[in-house]
């Protein structure tokens, strides 16, 4: 009697994935899914096609795979920051972000290739499925020079007018009002934003800030480039001196190392925190908490926005409609 079951060889052989699907109902696409542990299958079905293929020894052959479908199965991760003595590599910003991209993209079977600009063109980044961008850069440059690539592209950022990509983030513009918020609450009228408004992320949490202080203070623009402690101190010490010790009664820094720089430049100056000036950073990184005085800062769940940067691209490798994303933030109050 002739049998439906095709029979047992491996992939070398000749057995396909598409008779894998045929054999157990569902698409390649889903085989591929249950073969690699993909979350996005579920578990009577994973165990199905897995039991199917073992029964008919079907191997997994990756690099043929691949190679038959013009996919590597890899994303590259660009981080576009500068590495320096007051911020390294290991700040909580970018490894967080990492952190989540790198668990949602390898439990669906993807490689993670870490790189940066400058080795766009380099193998492994050539030869990716597509491209998750750190940080748009100033003026979103980086952007700019990711896009020439082609590729399916998630940026880790704020939206613009004229995107054409896909971005995830954090509210920097209700970041910048709650903190505003805050200021107006503690009666402080002299308000210093302290952050490069050339990164789209930067300036939208100035536009916030500055929208919800109006009528109700002025607030003076200070733009260090750098996002670092020392940025910070020497940022806020050039203007104190030039402006006075009566200048400012609260700042608010685009980072909370910019912030933890220009409380160090208050004190010195004889300006005791909170008490004459009160202070906002941003990102509440876990320094914020053990600083003297302990940091009020702009809580972002950067774990929890890398997670959402890889299911954006699985979206987008899958050809599902994506849209950009942006995670809400709160103010942690602590005694700054």
């Amino acid at each position: 009697m002739a049998s439906n079951k095709i029979s047992k060889r491996g992939s070398d052989a000749g057995m396909t994935m598409e008779d894998l699907a045929a054999l157990a109902g569902v698409s390649t696409i889903t085989v591929s899914r249950a073969l690699r542990n993909s979350p996005l299958v579920t578990d009577k079905t994973r165990d199905k096609v897995r039991r199917i293929a073992e029964e008919q020894g079907y191997r997994l052959n990756i690099s043929a795979r691949n190679l038959r479908m013009g996919r590597s199965n890899s994303v590259a991760v660009v981080v576009e920051m500068t590495p320096v003595k007051g911020r390294p590599m290991s700040d909580p910003y970018p490894l967080a972000l990492l952190g989540g991209i790198t668990e949602e993209l390898t439990s669906a079977g993807y490689t993670v290739v870490l790189t940066s600009r400058q080795l766009l063109d380099s193998a492994p980044v050539r030869g990716a499925d597509g491209m998750i961008l750190l940080g748009q850069g100033s003026h979103g440059e980086a952007v700019k020079v990711l896009q020439k690539a082609g590729l399916p592209l998630v940026v880790w950022g704020a939206p613009e007018a004229s995107e054409s990509y896909v971005v995830v983030g954090s509210d920097n513009h209700a970041g910048g009002a709650s903190a505003a918020a805050r200021f107006i609450e503690q009666r402080r009228r002299k308000l210093v934003f302290l952050g490069d408004v050339d990164h789209a992320e930067v300036q939208s949490r100035c536009a916030g800030f500055i929208e919800a202080v109006r009528g109700n203070g002025t607030v003076h623009i200070l733009r260090p480039k750098a996002f670092t402690f020392e940025a910070g101190f020497e940022s806020m010490s050039t203007y104190l001196k030039k402006k006075g010790a009566g200048a400012v009664d609260g700042v608010f820094a685009a980072s909370d190392l910019l912030a933890m720089g220009a409380i160090r430049a208050l004190t010195e100056q004889g300006l005791r925190v909170p008490d004459a000036v009160s202070v906002i950073g941003y990102d509440d990184t876990p320094g914020a908490a053990s600083f003297v005085p302990p940091l009020t800062s702009v809580h972002q769940d950067l774990r929890a926005g890398g997670v959402l940067l890889g299911r954006k691209m699985l979206a987008l490798l899958n050809d599902e409609a994506v849209a950009s994303e942006a995670l809400p933030t709160r103010l942690i109050v602590r005694q700054t």
